[in-house]
């Protein structure tokens, strides 16, 4: 028999973990957030101690131990590939990069990490840093990064609003800035390097830990992009981006199929009331949740004014 989709329970980074968190993610979405300062809830997540989980309190690992490649498709067990989240930016996010798989396996024993922000809200005038400005050199940034507060004139920033999609790969300089609630999805990794934090300290003057040296090693610098360009699919339905490790689509007044593939899994996520259904069942999201898609399931049928779509790329 076919596997239904798991609607996912997540778990949350908040408090002295992301200091630059709100509480958007309860005001939007309704969610449970722990603190004042929850800056990322961790909607599919196989991270060990921030695993997500099922309604009977599974964790992530535990249904791919069950389920295997029939959950995941094959290949996509171990390691897990996909990491999603929501995040809300109350204030900005310190300055950083992320390396290649080649370079993790190699420093840090894991993966890289490469991943994509959809842009879910935005005050007005927000923005990103989205890599260095045209011809700063590997040295002109390490000497500034070391300087403190002289690598902000290298960064290059956008401005962004509700909608847009921004890829991020590995190498990219990048941060988020204040007042913007995005959807995340990027590789199972938790290895970020960071070059700047603004001058911040906390409430005992201490600053956070840097990573100068790694930063620049893995940082391209030529890397200059713009915001993703949708491609239509059928109606109601565009393809956002298509990338090594992941696609992204988005889902907007839907009304049709979702047909299964049995060679990966996906994550729906909906942003307004969404229902599936399927022979023998259906399930029912709000926004800001989200249902594991397993690769052996069933073909389903979406209802939905708006929601997104990752899977790993095959």
């Amino acid at each position: 028999m076919p596997l239904a989709p798991i609607p996912m329970t997540p778990s949350y980074r908040f408090g002295g973990m992301t200091p630059w968190g709100g509480n958007d993610l309860r005001t939007l979405y309704r969610k449970d957030i722990p603190d004042a300062r929850t800056g990322e809830c961790l909607e599919m997540s196989a991270i060990p101690g921030l695993e997500s989980r099922d309604a009977a309190g599974h964790i992530l690992p535990e249904l791919i131990e069950t389920y295997g490649g029939r959950l995941t498709g094959p290949g996509f067990e171990k390691p897990f590939p996909l990491l999603l989240k929501l995040l809300d930016a109350k204030d900005t996010l310190s300055v950083q990069v992320h390396p290649d798989d080649a370079y993790a396996a190699r420093v840090e024993n894991k993966l890289g990490k490469t991943e994509a922000w959809h842009i879910l809200a935005a005050v007005p005038g927000a923005e990103l840093v989205y890599g260095v400005q045209a011809g700063v050199t590997k040295k002109e940034l390490l000497d500034a990064s070391r300087a403190g507060k002289a690598v902000e004139g290298l960064l290059r920033r956008v401005k962004v609003k509700a909608g847009e999609t921004y890829y991020i790969p590995a190498g990219m300089v990048h941060a988020i800035g204040g007042g913007i609630v995005l959807y995340e999805i990027q590789q199972s990794s938790d290895v970020t390097y960071r070059f700047y934090d603004w001058e911040r300290t906390d409430k005992n003057g201490n600053k956070r830990e840097l990573h100068i040296d790694k930063a620049v090693d893995v940082t391209d610098v030529h890397a200059q992009l713009t915001a993703a360009k949708e491609t239509p699919l059928e109606k109601g339905r565009w393809l956002l981006l298509h990338e090594k490790y992941f696609t992204l689509e988005r889902f907007a007044d839907f009304d049709g199929r979702l047909k299964n593939d049995r060679r990966r899994f996906s994550v729906l996520t909906a942003l307004s009331d969404t229902v599936l259904s399927w022979a023998g069942g259906s399930l029912s999201l709000t926004a800001g949740h989200t249902a594991l898609l397993p690769a052996d399931g069933y073909d389903l049928h979406l209802q939905t004014a708006g929601a997104l779509l990752s899977s790993p790329t095959v």
